[in-house]
């Protein structure tokens, strides 16, 4: 019985991060393309590259399901 609380909360934080993580690669994504604008290419591929990485783990729509955006 104390297990089963005790895993709900673990599970809730986990989903946490991961929503956390689609959040802040959609943010880092923008960055990069206004980076590119900007004319800063080379560490704007590189924080696209990132981003990109970031949302294929954590999921695309997790973090806008999450926090209801």
């Amino acid at each position: 019985m104390i297990f089963n609380g005790y895993y709900t909360k673990v599970l809730e934080g986990v989903e946490f991060l991961i929503a956390l993580g689609s959040i802040i690669g959609l943010l880092a994504l923008v960055v990069g393309l206004l980076m590119i604008l900007a004319g800063y290419r080379n560490q704007a591929i590189k924080l696209i590259l990132i981003s990109i990485c970031i949302i294929a783990i954590c999921g695309l729509h997790t973090g806008t399901k999450y926090f209801r955006i």
